[in-house]
Formats: C-alpha cells, sequence, structure tokens
C-alpha cells in the first residue's frame, strides 16, 4: 500500500483532516485543537511520519503520534504472518479514530479483503450485521467490555462463534471473562499493542487460547519486545511511531508505561500500569489486581480503581462503578484482597466516562472523586 492509497482510506473514515502535508485522524466529536502553529507546508513533500494518529484521551490531553505507510504496513504484514492470513475481512465495531479501527481497515484494504463496518450499539442492542461468508475466515475486535455485554446474549454468542478470530484488547481480559468465552468454544487472541506501536504486538493465537493459555502471547513477527530492570514492556520494530508531533524521533523504540513479564513460553503478561501504581500507608497497590479481584467476586459487572490524594495514607484505593447497577456487597467484594489494597470507598457513578473504544477515562473518575470527597474525607 503506498501514500496515495492509504490516504484514500483515511478519507473514507470521515476523521481525517488534512492540513499542509500531514494528515490528522482524530475523534471529530471532541474539540481536540490541531497545533496550528506547528503545521507548515514543506518542500520537498513530507516522506515519513505525515499521518498523525491522537493517544493518550484516556489519561490525559491527547498527542498525535506520528505514523505513514511504512509502519503501518510493517505492522499489517507482521499481524498476517503471526496469523497466517493471507486476506482479512473484518467486522468493526471500533471507532476509526482509534488505532484498533484504522489497522482494521488498513489490514483488509491492504490485502483486498473486506471491511464491514458496524455502530456498536446495534451489536449491543442485538441487531446483528450479515454472517461472514462460509469459507473465508472473518475477524472482529472487542474490547474486554464489549464482550462481557455479548457474552450475556446466547445468539450474539451463536454469531461470535462464526469468527475464525476475535481479538481482545484495549484493556485487561480478566480471568473469569476468559475462562466464560472459553467454554463457550469462542475463538479469541488476547493481544497487547498500542497507537504509538500501530495495534498489536503481541498476541496469544485462538488455538492457544482454547487450549487455556492466558496471557498476551508472544510478539508478533515485526515487533520485538524487552522487559527492562523496571519491570517495563519496551517494543522496537519498524511499526514503532516516528515521534509525537511536530518532533521527528529517529528511533525505533518505544518505552511503554506498562509492567510486564515473560513466561517460559515467551508470552507477556501484563502486570498493570507503571503510572497508575497507588502508594498508600506505603504499600504499593496496582488498579488492575484490585480490579481483577473485584470482578471475580461477581458483584460488579464494570467496576475501575483510581488512588486519590489523602492526608492520613498519601492515597487512598477508591473503586469506581456505574450507579446504574445493583448495589454490590462491599464485604464479599473485598475478601480475596490484602488489607492495604482494599478500597477505603466504593462510589457509584450515574455518569460512567467510558469512551468509544471501551477504554475509562481514568483522570475524569479521579477528579470526580476528588470533587466529591475532599481527602480528609475520603480517608475517613
Amino acid at each position: 500500500m503506498d501514500r496515495t492509497q492509504l490516504t484514500n482510506v483515511l478519507r473514507a473514515t470521515g476523521c481525517a483532516e488534512e492540513r499542509g502535508d500531514f494528515v490528522f485522524l482524530r475523534d471529530p466529536a471532541r474539540a481536540v485543537p490541531l497545533p496550528e502553529s506547528k503545521i507548515e507546508n514543506r518542500n520537498p513533500k513530507i516522506s515519513a511520519g505525515w499521518l498523525c494518529v491522537a493517544s493518550g484521551g484516556t489519561s490525559g490531553a491527547p498527542k498525535f503520534a506520528r505514523h505513514d505507510e511504512r509502519t503501518l504496513m510493517a505492522a499489517v504484514r507482521g499481524f498476517c504472518a503471526h496469523f497466517d492470513l493471507a486476506r482479512v475481512n473484518a467486522v468493526d465495531v471500533l471507532p476509526a479514530f482509534h488505532v484498533s479501527g484504522l489497522m482494521a481497515r488498513v489490514r483488509c484494504a491492504a490485502t483486498g479483503g473486506e471491511h464491514v463496518a458496524w455502530d456498536w450499539k446495534r451489536l449491543e442492542a442485538g441487531e446483528l450485521p450479515a454472517t461472514p461468508r462460509a469459507g473465508e475466515p472473518w475477524v472482529i475486535s472487542l474490547v474486554p467490555t464489549q464482550l462481557h455485554r455479548l457474552l450475556a446474549r446466547p445468539a450474539s454468542v451463536v454469531w461470535l462463534r462464526r469468527f475464525e478470530i476475535i481479538f481482545v484488547g484495549g484493556g485487561p481480559l480478566w480471568p473469569e471473562l476468559a475462562d466464560a468465552a472459553a467454554r463457550t468454544g469462542l475463538r479469541l487472541a488476547p493481544s497487547y499493542g498500542m497507537t504509538e506501536t500501530a495495534a498489536m504486538v503481541a498476541a496469544l493465537r485462538p488455538e492457544e487460547f482454547l487450549a487455556g493459555a492466558r496471557g498476551s502471547g508472544t510478539q508478533l513477527p515485526h515487533a520485538d519486545l524487552s522487559i527492562g530492570s523496571d519491570g517495563v514492556v519496551r517494543v522496537c520494530g519498524e511499526a514503532v511511531f516516528r515521534g509525537y508531533f511536530p518532533e521527528m524521533s529517529t528511533t525505533r523504540e518505544f518505552t511503554t508505561e506498562d509492567l510486564g513479564r515473560f513466561d517460559e513460553r515467551g508470552h507477556l503478561h501484563l502486570l498493570g500500569r507503571r503510572d497508575a501504581v497507588i502508594i498508600t500507608g506505603g504499600e504499593k497497590v496496582q488498579p488492575a489486581v484490585v480490579e481483577a479481584a473485584l470482578r471475580a467476586s461477581g458483584e460488579f459487572g464494570d467496576v475501575a480503581v483510581v488512588g486519590v490524594p489523602d492526608a492520613e495514607w498519601g492515597e487512598v484505593v477508591v473503586a469506581c462503578y456505574p450507579g446504574e447497577t445493583r448495589a454490590p456487597n462491599f464485604e464479599r467484594a473485598v475478601a480475596a484482597l490484602a488489607a492495604h489494597e482494599r478500597p477505603k470507598r466504593f462510589v457509584a457513578l450515574a455518569d460512567w466516562p467510558r469512551n468509544a473504544q471501551g477504554k475509562v477515562n481514568r483522570a475524569a473518575l479521579r477528579a470526580t472523586v476528588e470533587r466529591r470527597f475532599p481527602s480528609a474525607e475520603t480517608g475517613a
């Protein structure tokens, strides 16, 4: 796929804004200002890093990761080799301005496959798109919350069984959800990636998942993953972005904020985020660990854990959940947690800040809790 072909794919999304030699891909519903003072027409035409994809919207102000046809095609080649796909056909319920939705379109276009865009709300309501053609593999990408909701509908489960691969990413796949999907025979491929790496760089194959493997699988052929001495995941390879706009990076290595480990088979297991660690009373708490235990209790359909400042503890652990759900049994919910991991407060929120790709806006959650409960009261 050359630049002209990729530009045509971008224009078809309705999310692309062309400014000089750059193309910015972002959510048209969000008022994210473009850095006008940095956009210049240049001669000769920019050949690298001309596609700027919004990143970082769940934890702070969005930045624009610079990509181009070479970074995206490196990711496509690695993806196809890892899953042994010559042609990619995808039903796509993720927004085009998100890297997963973008790459679904790019993979289909680059391999001559079919791309079917479908609104998530319609799918959640039970309105299923046409059955994928028999005799040719189809794929779909979901975030864990979407998978959780589809599993509650028998008709949706039957429909999902027709997919050769069901990619799951964008957040932790909690064990109970993974096991429930495996019991129904769904061919899941839990994956790991981000905007800066042109989507997935590690993934389990469906056969491994159904055989009982968990985690994020092995690295894809185009990526080189390593764990630093600080436990942080680092990614090298030709699909790594070329820096945040307007800077241009000459290195092809990205240090994430994700903590991880490799098992004896070389499978990546994520342990949470370095920038999300809560330090309460001198003890370190990973929100992902607390969330997994709360979900495993069966008391929460959705839950997110944040740390907020506290005069006594430094920070306290606060668990937030959608207010329209039934009242949880909090004592049962925290039974499997260590004392320092147990939330000091549970907060029901009427407006659950989950974005179009299913990620919770933790900055918004934290700000809401801090406004509602001053530090002295939160630590009570």
